[in-house]
C-alpha cells in the first residue's frame, strides 16, 4: 500500500554522479532545420547544443529542475534526470539536455 507514485514529490539537492566511461557519443538532430549536432562522450548534450549555437533555457545543469526539458521525436533517450517520473521517462517523448544521453545513436528533437 502507500502512496501514488505520481501523488509524491521529492526535492533533490545534486544530480547522480555517473561514470563518463559509461558514455558513448550519439547525434542529435534538430528537427525544423536537419542540423545533426555531435555529442561527445564527455560533453553534455546541453553543452554540445550551445556550441552549435542552440541556447536552450537552464538552471541546475544536473537533472533535478526540469527547466531544460526538452521534446523528443525520434530515438530513445536514456534518462538520468530527476525530475520526469517513471511513466514520463517511459514515454520517451522528451528529455533534459543537462544531464541525460541517448540509448538510440541519434535523437531527433522538437526543436
Amino acid at each position: 500500500r502507500g502512496w501514488p507514485g505520481n501523488r509524491l514529490h521529492r526535492e533533490y539537492f545534486a544530480g547522480a554522479a555517473r561514470a563518463s566511461a559509461e558514455d558513448k557519443p550519439f547525434g542529435l538532430r534538430i528537427a525544423s532545420s536537419g542540423q545533426l549536432v555531435h555529442v561527445a562522450p564527455d560533453v553534455s548534450a546541453l553543452d554540445a547544443l550551445a556550441a552549435a549555437g542552440i541556447a536552450l533555457p537552464s538552471s541546475c545543469l544536473a537533472g533535478v529542475c526540469g527547466t531544460c526539458i526538452t521534446g523528443v521525436l525520434e530515438g530513445e533517450p536514456e534518462h538520468r534526470d530527476q525530475v520526469l517520473d517513471a511513466t514520463e521517462k517511459a514515454r520517451n517523448n522528451c528529455f533534459a539536455p543537462c544531464c541525460s544521453r541517448a540509448r538510440s545513436d541519434v535523437l531527433t528533437l522538437d526543436l
